[in-house]
């Protein structure tokens, strides 16, 4: 009788720890995947927008920190989904996580397989070289005979093989990091990057920096989430919990924490 007894005191416990647990779960009518949680696919390499501290572990950048203000302002728990770049639009496509939040450029051909949230910053092309270095071009369309380096498969990619459609013969060092460029960039083993605007300028900011941008295209990308196709339910959800941010100053106060300036508010005048 004792055991049968604490059994089923046990049992109690048991389901009203449950109900407790269940309790406190944040609620997102079954909008993701996983009851609670917004797992976001993103490819923790691309400086400013999400990359590791100093520790090696901990993500942060732009995106790292807009997603816990999206997950927060959703009542979600937030999950990072490290991912490389020429697998992440295959992620969201295949449910492995919710959405992508990791600088995607929002281009007419992405618009056709996928859904986006209204854009949250903007962007432009930039070329940049080392201080002092004896390359002259001063434009992409210069870079014939030169080795330009830039990641592959985004829209610097896209950039550049357009001009060398257009009869640009310079020499491709495509990384799967853009953080690889600017390596190689540093150690002499390519002339010239072409990348996002917003990356350079996180490499160029300060007055050390061996960098600099010596031309800058139209800003005339911008960034968006990225879900898949059909998601409506979600990206309206996002949508949403952007226009909250933005109206309330969060998105403004985590780009002068990143940039140091307000590089978001242009894309929703």
């Amino acid at each position: 009788m004792k055991r049968l007894l604490c059994t089923a005191l046990t049992a109690l416990v048991l389901v009203g720890a449950v109900s407790a647990r269940a309790a406190q779960q944040p609620s997102d009518g079954g909008l993701t995947l996983t009851p609670g949680m917004l797992n976001v696919g993103m490819e923790i390499g691309y400086p400013p927008f999400e990359y590791l501290d100093a520790d090696g572990k901990t993500p942060i950048g732009f995106d790292v920190q807009m997603a816990k203000a999206l997950a927060a302002k959703l009542g979600l728990t937030l999950n990072l989904i490290d991912t490389a770049w020429d697998g992440i639009f295959a992620g969201v496509d295949t449910d492995r996580y919710d959405c992508i939040i990791s600088a995607v450029t929002i281009t007419e051909e992405r618009l056709q397989r996928h859904n986006f949230t209204k854009p949250y910053i903007g962007n432009a092309q930039v070329m940049v070289l080392l201080k002092g270095s004896a390359i002259t071009a001063r434009t992409p369309q210069e870079t014939s005979g030169l080795g330009v380096s830039y990641q592959a498969e985004t829209t610097s990619d896209i950039f550049m093989a357009e001009l060398a459609a257009q009869g640009v013969n310079f020499t491709p060092y495509e990384y799967d990091k853009v953080m690889n460029c600017f390596d190689e960039l540093r150690l002499g083993r390519v002339d010239v990057i072409i990348c996002d605007s917003l990356v350079a300028f996180d490499y160029t900011k300060t007055e050390d920096s061996p960098f600099e941008i010596v031309w800058e295209g139209s800003a005339d990308e911008t960034f968006g989430i990225c879900l898949k196709k059909g998601n409506d339910a979600l990206t309206t959800a996002l949508d949403k919990a952007l226009d909250e941010l933005f109206a309330d100053g969060t998105i403004q106060k985590i780009s002068m924490d990143v940039f140091g300036r307000d590089m978001v508010s242009s894309v929703r005048n």
